[in-house]
């Protein structure tokens, strides 16, 4: 006999009824990507912590007055939580996210290939430095998708929601962040090896 998952409606429903550990199961479940998404819009690791628990305050009071929506899925709704607050802490007169070359997320370290020498390892750092350059220098929307697609994991589907605009808008940014990336790797003769 096959034990089916609870799913997240269930996880809540027992949570609502004095069940901790159904909480604690569904914190576990997402926590990874609430906070690294986080982190990658605020570019810092005690401000990101600070807005990460803000989001589950949030997601408590909320399931605590009876005010969660059912309608659509719990791992979307604590993501425009999160991209709520980044926003509000930008809007609050804080600088855009910007991907810096001594962050401690990298989206090429969990990449998998052969032990690299240091001559590759050289070359690859400069790789990644030339990257992150040409990425903050994109528009604020196309930088947003390609950090959401290319560093927190996200679906074009998940992007769409989180930043309250069409799929089509979402890819079509993403094509453009392409594309002026190509030009500007063009403008300054870079290639990448």
């Amino acid at each position: 006999m096959q034990v089916m998952p609870i799913n997240d409606h269930q996880l809540i429903a027992q949570y609502l009824e004095g069940d901790e550990r159904a909480f604690k199961e569904l914190l576990d479940r997402y926590q990874q990507k609430i906070y690294t998404s986080i982190y990658l819009f605020v570019k810092d690791e005690t401000l990101a912590e600070d807005i990460f628990q803000e989001v589950f305050i949030k997601i408590i009071n909320t399931l605590r007055s009876g005010k969660y929506n059912h309608e659509g899925k719990f791992s979307q709704w604590a993501l425009r939580i999160s991209y709520n607050l980044c926003v509000d802490y930008h809007r609050r007169g804080k600088r855009r996210p910007h991907v810096h070359p001594n962050d401690t997320f990298d989206i090429f370290d969990v990449l998998h290939t052969h032990e690299p020498n240091a001559e590759q390892l050289i070359m690859r750092s400069q790789t990644h430095d030339r990257i992150r350059g040409l990425v903050d220098m994109l528009p604020p929307e196309q930088r947003e998708v390609v950090i959401l697609r290319h560093y927190a994991d996200m679906s074009f589907k998940e992007i769409a929601a989180l930043t309250r605009v069409s799929i089509n808008t979402a890819l079509g940014r993403m094509r453009y962040a392409l594309i002026n990336i190509r030009k500007m790797m063009a403008e300054k003769e870079m290639y990448l090896q």
